[in-house]
């Protein structure tokens, strides 16, 4: 599952490069077959505006929403895009500048106002961004686009118009919510977001958003906070980008990268910083593992920890014999991978990207095993009994029980990431595939497949090719769990036509069609198929 090419050309800077939206949808050209089960879209969200004016974005999490449509008929192809009418967006339009401050890009006051509004405007606190492009889901009959703050963004899916931008707040405890819900088949939303509650102690709550109501009501207006987790420290929460749900629990990894509240509050809006600037590591925490059960939502007061590292995508949890199998993407330390995201990093000459990424913590597929019936045990063994791992769990004399993980894939500098299952099967079921974007020192330049049970591996690669997530699309009457196709755009910045849709056989990630279109695709992370 390791890249076979070095990219001295160094094309793949054209992927953080920006691009205009388009007025009609574009006609692709296919080559190969489109399987005749592809009849919806394929939507992905990802940054498409770098700069602003003069006015450069920073960050990889900082240009502004592009959502990207591609749209399957009777085996025709057609491209779309469009930004996202955001806050955020639309002041940068109009003013020409940086009006909102993102993930890593301060926005300075307008210069053109006196020197007393402009003192001012640094002491009115933080105006949090809307800038959602991030991932989209369905919620009811609904879709939004999404960042981690508080702010998601109601689109139109056909048109990829905006509609509204709702904010969370007016509706539960939580200060920002997570780009990674897991949906159940009936529609019901969960999610985690980070809390204040009473005496400024810190939390992150589970939320639960209801499917479609039947009297048409809106169903954020019915979301419930129904588990939450403790905060290891007071003032600085862990950062957190997604969580585990099997069939009857919840997992939430807290990881030893944590946000400064109080710089958050405080320092930032006067000396002239950014989310970046508000993350911390705490070297001594390691790694705490919290499970609650789901319904009722009961947390579980045990302490299970493990060596520090950092974690954005959990692949899939599942129950077994007792156990909770929690497998993931991790970054082993405790530094924050972010701070190797800067565009700057990923628009270097190759052998400098390289450089920098030799510094990154190392990327792994890890296997964590939470034992559910401990209160017996005695200490120092290992309290894991299944057959197929070797992740143990070892309950030490203060009652914690210490977790060391099975390593499923390692590659150095070669990260799987950006998981997908066949989740609508075997989301929090006992399941054995997983399908990844491979980064090669943090360029995206493979599509990987693994089979957990065995860790076998299958790559797609192509020269100067740069794929992104692959979405896993269920044939219809497919009976084995990789039954089905992989969707993934890739940008090919050298070719005649420079990006493409790309359709591959999720058995053995062959190639059975391509859609071309006549114009480039930046970067996209998250997105979903739309039957």
């Amino acid at each position: 599952m390791v890249s076979r090419f070095e990219h001295p050309a160094g094309s793949y800077k054209k992927i953080f490069e920006t691009c205009e939206e388009l007025a009609e949808p574009l006609p692709a050209t296919v080559t190969g077959r489109i399987p005749s089960f592809l009849k919806g879209s394929l939507l992905r969200l990802g940054p498409g505006l770098f700069e602003v004016g003069d006015e450069p974005f920073y960050h990889l999490f900082d240009g502004q929403a592009l959502m990207h449509k591609f749209d399957f008929k009777n085996g025709q192809v057609t491209y779309y895009r469009k930004f996202v009418r955001t806050d955020a967006y639309v002041r940068a339009i109009t003013e020409k500048r940086v009006v909102i401050t993102e993930f890593g890009t301060f926005a300075y006051p307008d210069p053109c106002k006196n020197i007393f509004s402009r003192f001012f405007s640094y002491f009115k606190g933080v105006e949090v961004t809307d800038n959602c492009l991030v991932n989209v889901y369905p919620i009811g009959e609904d879709f939004y686009a999404v960042t981690e703050t508080n702010y998601i963004t109601k689109v139109n899916t056909d048109t990829l118009e905006t509609l509204k931008k709702v904010d969370m707040c007016n509706y539960i405890n939580i200060n920002g919510i997570t780009a990674h819900p897991h949906i159940e088949p009936d529609g019901t939303v969960y999610n985690i977001g980070n809390c204040m509650g009473k005496g400024a102690t810190l939390a992150y709550n589970i939320v639960r958003i209801p499917p479609t109501q039947k009297d048409k009501s809106d169903p954020i207006e019915k979301s419930k906070v129904v588990v939450q987790f403790p905060s290891a420290e007071r003032f600085k929460p862990s950062y957190v980008h997604s969580f585990g749900m099997s069939d009857n629990y919840f997992v939430f990894v807290e990881t030893p990268v944590k946000i400064n509240l109080l710089k958050f509050l405080s320092a930032w809006s006067i000396r002239g910083s950014n989310y970046m600037d508000c993350f911390e590591s705490n070297e001594s925490q390691g790694t705490n593992f919290h499970i609650a059960k789901k319904d009722p939502g009961e947390y579980i007061d045990l302490k299970f920890k493990g060596a520090a590292i950092g974690m954005f995508h959990h692949i899939n949890t599942y129950e077994d014999q007792g156990f909770i199998v929690v497998d993931l993407c991790a970054w082993k330390g405790f530094e924050f991978v972010y701070n190797y995201l800067w565009l700057a990093n990923l628009r270097a000459n190759w052998e400098e990207v390289k450089k920098a990424a030799m510094m990154a913590p190392q990327p792994e597929v890890r296997r964590y095993v939470i034992p559910l019936d401990v209160h017996k045990e005695e200490q120092g063994k290992n309290l894991v009994s299944l057959p197929y791992t070797t992740a143990t769990a070892v309950m030490h004399a203060d009652g914690m029980i210490w977790l060391e993980p099975e390593v499923l894939f390692s590659g150095p500098r070669q990260a799987f990431e950006f998981p997908q299952i066949n989740y609508q099967r075997y989301g929090g079921k006992n399941y054995t595939y997983a399908y990844g974007l491979g980064l090669n020192h943090f360029i995206p330049d493979r599509i990987c497949k693994l089979n957990v049970k065995t860790k076998e591996t299958w790559v797609w690669q192509e020269p100067e090719s740069y794929p992104s997530e692959p979405l896993f699309v269920q044939t219809p009457d497919g009976v084995d769990e990789d039954d089905g196709v992989l969707l993934t755009i890739v940008a090919a910045p050298g070719s005649q036509r420079p990006a493409y849709m790309l359709i591959l056989n999720a058995k053995d990630l062959s190639e059975i069609a391509r859609a071309e279109v006549e114009c480039s695709i930046p970067v996209t992370f998250h997105g979903m198929y739309k039957q």
